[in-house]
């Protein structure tokens, strides 16, 4: 077990208890599924089954999201889907930096860097973590049972 699970759940907590509202209605007011229809839609679907339509286009058929946890022995992997979207210390990367899925660590921590409050506070990874965070958060919530 690695030393930053505690941190990663604690951080899905949190986020779950202050940041995404009970009843999300609308994009608006849901960060995750936002995050979610913004970055992973095209390939893995609106649904999340892996129907999106860039799926056709990739040499591999994007995962179904929906069954992570079912997969996984019931619960949701958060560690390593946490390293799936971040990406930036895979192995699944060749030495060109390609990979199937976009290493969503570095794209995120550049639009991180364009934000006022991370250049004043200087932690641009608060915001990639934030994202993330708000990402698994929605994963967690369309698994099926």
């Amino acid at each position: 077990m690695s030393t930053r699970t505690p941190l990663i759940a604690t951080m899905v907590c949190l986020l779950a208890a202050t940041a995404i509202p009970a009843r999300a209605d609308t994009l608006a007011t849901d960060m995750g599924r936002s995050e979610y229809m913004s970055a992973c839609a095209t390939c893995h679907g609106v649904g999340g089954k892996g129907d999106g339509p860039a799926a056709q286009a990739l040499t591999k058929k994007p995962s179904d999201l929906t069954t992570l946890a079912r997969r996984s022995g019931g619960a949701l992997p958060v560690q390593l889907v946490w390293e799936m979207i971040d990406g930036r210390a895979s192995t699944d990367i060749w030495a060109h930096g390609s990979r199937e899925m976009p290493v969503w660590g570095y794209e995120y921590r550049a639009s991180a860097l364009l934000q006022p409050e991370a250049r004043i506070s200087g932690q641009p990874e608060w915001y990639v973590r934030g994202r993330i965070v708000a990402l698994i958060d929605y994963l967690q919530r369309i698994q099926v049972k």
